[in-house]
């Protein structure tokens, strides 16, 4: 295309977007005039034109009159107001969704030869560019890996019912691009969106209950059935058409390298309800799920092979594994396939019945049931060569490889579950059962070293520490439980259904060890005579503070050089898991110094990997929100360090982000793609990792960066005594607990201290109160510590932002912040604490600190304004604004009415349910919860 026409493709696509933002904009006021009256949309009208008017020049006598006509609304003006903006956001936040799967479609539609950026054609087109050779390509898909992680952080605020309705509108919304449309079908589409509105109007945005962990299985298992058991075995067909299109002489088969995972029912760290059970009752769930979803395809393959033998000849193989399902198989009437000459759709009823037995207990062993789903694969691979055999390649080519994929891919367990457990609940367990069998009185006050040796020792003695004439306290028992509950699960559903056993707040080697121990008195470890060991879960250590990212590579050290560790190590492909948490380490020392330690961590493990031989797979535990590490996915990939993506990389998808990523199948295949193209990029990016001279001074410049930067963050989260409580204060944070979110609370104990509250409510209330504090602060201040105000030091910093990636990713997070907060917002949330002293004296050090921060972006970035270099965020954000204002000035209001009753001993379920309202209109405002 021309630079005219991309420019004139732009501006219709763009003109669409306006017009789908004001269509639903309108039914909208229709839905207010309705369920109001015209007194309501008059009101909801004059809050946003002033809002509008205020964001285009702030006058103190407009902003009086804002203020004014917002105290002044009644409760139920005020009520339906909130719910007003709430769902308008909704709904904006729709058409832009639509408008990323439209301007996608519009550029392959008009692009002809060009090959879109972040496509999988263009990684592959590079590949060939680069003169790599099918051998070579080869040997990087054996390496590729990535997993991503669904978890059941509770940062997503809406409801599922709501999320249901939000998909039927944009399914709605979608038609419109028809161009065949009669008009008549138009009106009947306005009609249905019209109703779905209402209905969307008329539903309760809040739950009532917190869900509980199964609730949140459920939530989970909705993206494989609507999403990912279709688009992902898409992205591998894309690629393999790329590189049969770039390697025409080679024959592919793309190796599983993206796959999905879940921490959903296995995450038991700080919530008590995910027990051993509920684990086990998620593992069945997740393979009812991969069953039906494979019976509803082979339902649908039955209508499509009606292939007959009075025309073509099937292969022997495919007869005679007919007669060996007869002989076995019992089928009722109603499932048989009557037609003999049909031997596709009698073949298919009989595997349709042996994954019915699946579920069936009592027909574990039997041969009417697929004892796993390498059975049900060799079936499938039976059909495919039995088509190929009569010259229906094409068909076998869409739809059986199509299934064998997804059999590949999701097996009889959907995902992999992780479990994770905070390491003092291993330790507690551990001293209890050594006591008990005399081996050493207090555990846990032995030494570090004296850790390490007792449980080497004890991971390389077969005989086993517990005994069933011994009462265990409920804690130690639910610990062995969890054990036992894997053991059995690997049994059941395959090895592959859990493999990874993660630690929360790992210090020590000790942590590790404990969960080796624990793995092989129920048979996860063990050791043979020959010495050989077999290992089948593996021990994940988390590092989460910024201490514990620097003890990180000396813990790994100890590990490996350990001959039972290390052989555990060798038994599972030489291949070991790391997590490193991004939420806490920024909670724990600001933006800055966690993604800098984080770098260096990062290096520091995998130098130690590369001296013993162990591959690592980085597991980064990123949040949705810019506080707590999130980015798109693709960039996430690209900001790892090279050399480090070896082993292959793992990501939490948590929360908001999950339904924002994975509920349409256009989205979430334009995600998976940009990832899988980010993958090849970063891999080929890693054939020749080279430091550069440069590079090194540049590293050292942010080591004395992130130094001042962490004193200055510090200082204010840690050493002033009147922080906290300016925090709880001008942030609603009490009232988020409230929210019914998920199902774990938001402290890892019942206490106010600040490092036991969690990160995700953390960054979530200073979201909402338009901070965004822990994405920025002392940001600005660690920076200036280098420019100094010198031109040459500027002119360095530009040059880090242009050449390296780590800081570019750095400058551009904080950026997004900086973007994104408003502290003119903000003092009005700081006005709710009670000292007034602390209240000027923290709020004056925020706002200056802010106003430096933008002040060094602007200069390094080298723009006029804030993401002048993205002006697609930037608009988006200046549109939303005045829409996201009023909702914020509400709130303080709101909050401040609650809080004066509660102090009174009173209480006001409808104010609480008003604050919790405005709460989820700013998280679809901003687009961020935690």
């Amino acid at each position: 295309m021309t630079e005219t026409m991309v420019t004139a493709s732009k501006s219709q696509s763009n003109n669409l977007l306006r017009r789908d933002v004001r269509f639903l904009g309108n039914i909208l006021g229709e839905v207010l005039v309705h369920q109001g009256g015209t007194e309501l949309l008059d009101i909801v009208e004059k809050i946003r034109e002033t809002s509008k008017s205020l964001r285009a020049e702030f006058l103190p006598e407009l902003y009086a009159e804002f203020k004014t006509m917002i105290q002044e609304l009644d409760s139920e003006n005020r009520h339906q107001v909130i719910r007003a903006f709430a769902i308008y956001f909704q709904l904006v936040n729709i058409a832009e969704q639509n408008h990323r799967i439209r301007r996608k479609r519009d550029y392959e539609r008009s692009a002809g030869d060009s090959v879109q950026p972040g496509s999988i054609e263009k990684a592959v087109q590079d590949l060939k560019e680069r003169g790599l050779s099918h051998t070579e390509v080869e040997d990087i898909l054996d390496e590729l890996s990535l997993e991503l992680v669904m978890t059941a952080h509770p940062t997503e605020a809406m409801r599922r019912v709501i999320l249901d309705i939000h998909k039927r509108i944009s399914e709605d919304v979608m038609s419109l691009d028809n161009p065949t449309l009669t008009l008549r079908e138009r009106e009947q589409l306005r009609e249905k969106l019209l109703n779905e509105v209402i209905t969307l109007w008329q539903t309760d945005e809040l739950r009532d209950r917190k869900p509980t962990v199964l609730d949140e299985v459920r939530n989970g298992m909705y993206y494989f059935h609507e999403t990912l058991f279709h688009v992902l075995p898409d992205v591998y067909q894309e690629l393999e058409r790329c590189l049969n299109k770039f390697y025409p002489d080679h024959d592919w088969h793309v190796p599983t390298y993206l796959r999905f995972g879940s921490w959903i029912g296995g995450d038991r760290d700080g919530n008590p309800s995910v027990t051993s059970d509920v684990t086990w009752q998620t593992l069945l769930m997740q393979r009812k799920l991969a069953l039906r979803e494979y019976q509803r395809i082979m339902i649908e393959l039955m209508g499509n092979l009606s292939f007959s033998t009075n025309i073509i000849h099937v292969s022997d193989e495919l007869v005679q594994s007919i007669e060996q399902d007869r002989s076995c198989v019992t089928l009722k009437k109603v499932d048989m396939w009557r037609n003999e000459k049909e031997p596709y759709r009698i073949k298919l009823a009989y595997m349709i019945a042996k994954l019915n037995n699946v579920l069936d207990e009592n027909k574990v062993g039997q041969p009417d049931r697929y004892d796993s789903a390498q059975g049900l694969m060799d079936d499938l691979m039976i059909i495919d060569r039995s088509l190929r055999h009569h010259f229906a390649d094409y068909v076998a080519d869409t739809t059986i490889r199509k299934m064998i994929r997804q059999v590949e891919l999701f097996g009889f367990h959907t995902a992999a579950l992780d479990v994770r457990q905070h390491s003092k609940e291993h330790e507690n367990a551990m001293s209890e059962i050594l006591a008990k069998m005399n081996i050493v009185e207090d555990y846990a006050r032995l030494t570090e070293d004296g850790k390490i040796d007792l449980l080497a020792r004890l991971l390389d003695d077969p005989r086993p520490l517990t005994s069933p004439y011994h009462q265990y306290t409920e804690g130690t028992k639910e610990c062995l439980d969890v054990f036992r509950t894997i053991k059995r699960a690997q049994s059941e559903f395959g090895t592959g259904c859990i493999t990874s056993y993660l630690i929360s707040m790992t210090q020590g080697a000790s942590d590790l060890l404990e969960v080796m121990v624990f793995a092989k008195e129920v048979g996860l470890f063990r050791k043979e005579h020959n010495g050989e060991v077999v290992s089948t879960l593996q021990a994940v250590p988390l590092f989460e503070t910024i201490d514990d990212l620097h003890a990180a590579s000396e813990i790994m050290q100890k590990l490996f050089n350990l001959p039972v560790y290390r052989a555990s190590v060798s038994g599972r492909n030489e291949l070991h898991e790391i997590m490193l948490g991004y939420s806490d380490s920024n909670k724990d020392g600001g933006v800055v110094t966690a993604n800098w330690e984080l770098r260096v961590a990062m290096n520091a493990i995998t130098a130690v990997g590369n001296e013993h031989g162990v591959k690592l797979k980085f597991f980064h535990g990123r949040g949705g929100a810019l506080g707590r590490g999130g980015m798109p996915l693709n960039r996430s990939i690209l900001a790892q360090p090279p050399h480090t993506i070896g082993g292959g990389i793992k990501i939490t998808e948590q929360g908001e982000v999950i339904s924002s990523r994975y509920s349409l199948q256009g989205i979430a295949y334009r995600s998976l793609e940009q990832a899988t193209s980010a993958l090849i990029t970063a891999a080929l990016n890693g054939l020749e990792p080279q430091e550069s001279a440069s590079e090194r001074q540049w590293d050292s410049i942010i080591k004395d960066i992130s130094e001042v930067s962490l004193t200055k963050y510090q200082d204010l989260i840690f050493r002033d005594p009147d922080f906290f409580t300016f925090f709880k204060e001008s942030t609603p944070l009490p009232e988020v607990g409230e929210l019914n979110i998920g199902s774990r609370p938001s402290k890892r104990k019942n206490s106010d201290k600040f490092e036991d509250l969690r990160a995700i409510p953390w960054v979530f209330a200073w979201t909402q109160s338009r901070y965004l504090l822990p994405a920025w602060y002392a940001a600005g201040t660690g920076l200036q510590s280098y420019y100094q105000d010198k031109e040459e030091n500027l002119t360095v910093l530009k040059e880090m932002y242009e050449n390296f990636p780590f800081f570019r990713t750095l400058i551009d997070t904080v950026q997004m912040a900086v973007a994104k907060a408003d502290l003119v917002i903000a003092k009005e949330y700081s006005a709710m604490t009670s000292n007034k002293e602390a209240r000027d004296r923290i709020y004056g050090q925020i706002e200056s600190e802010f106003k430096l921060t933008k002040e060094l972006i602007l200069k390094i970035t080298g723009e006029a304004e804030i993401l002048d270099d993205v002006p697609v965020i930037q608009e988006s954000i200046r549109l939303r604004n005045p829409y996201v204002d009023p909702l914020s000035y509400m709130q303080v209001q709101l909050l401040s009415e609650l809080r004066d009753m509660r102090e009174r001993g009173e209480d006001d379920t409808e104010l609480l349910r008003e604050v919790l309202l405005t709460i989820n209109g700013i998280a679809a405002g901003l687009r961020n919860t935690g």
